[in-house]
């Protein structure tokens, strides 16, 4: 059986829009994308962490770099056939103060990190979800700004030079689902489906599992 890690924030570990739970199996995308990769004999490795960014260390809450957390994961998951990473949406807090060019680059080292055990044409880079206009606002998350909503809009095209740099896939998650009205950061349950439909498809359409 082959195994793909899926590894990202808290988008990928499921987290319900404002709230601090977690969806159940079978709604949170990676589960659903479990569901269909069964008859393919792929096992689903789930790696969200709230928080998580591509290389930026979090003042208030340990283990939150992509980059440091990865050798680990790889290690203690080996053997990893295929992997998506979708990262970036924390990056664009205010406090770390930067920007699309340097958000990619943390990708591109993240995606370094799996060329190590994983082939780049195994390799699916999700572009993250943009932000909701107001998620900066005090009801929502305060952790971002107004440019950290300009900053997630203008990941995609930096995150496709690294793609294409690499020899990785990539799509964006933003071209397929937004964010919920209730918190203007997280996925809806009708969007995890979505995405895993959409993941699953490019998966097989691209011969990565």
């Amino acid at each position: 059986m082959k195994q793909l890690l899926c590894f990202g924030d808290s988008n990928t570990w499921g987290l319900i829009p404002n709230t601090k739970q977690r969806y159940s199996w079978g709604v949170r995308w990676t589960s659903i994308l479990q569901e269909k990769l069964d008859s393919h004999e792929v096992r689903v490795i789930e790696e969200g962490l709230c928080g998580r960014t591509t290389i930026y260390d979090d003042a208030y809450r340990k283990n939150r770099n992509g980059l440091e957390s990865l050798p680990e994961i790889l290690e203690s998951s080996y053997p990893i056939d295929a992997a998506v990473i979708m990262l970036g949406t924390n990056d664009c807090k205010s406090y770390y103060k930067s920007n699309p060019y340097k958000i990619a680059k943390g990708i591109g080292l993240c995606v370094d990190e799996l060329t190590k055990y994983i082939s780049p044409e195994k390799i699916l880079i999700v572009s993250p979800i943009f932000l909701g206009n107001d998620v900066w606002k005090k009801e929502f998350d305060p952790e971002f700004d107004t440019q950290s909503v300009e900053t997630a809009k203008n990941l995609f095209p930096e995150y496709k030079k690294i793609a294409s740099s690499r020899g990785a896939n990539i799509i964006s998650a933003a071209d397929y689902v937004q964010p919920s009205d209730a918190d203007q950061e997280h996925l809806t349950k009708e969007s995890h489906k979505i995405l895993a439909d959409v993941i699953f498809n490019t998966l097989v359409s691209s011969k990565i599992v």
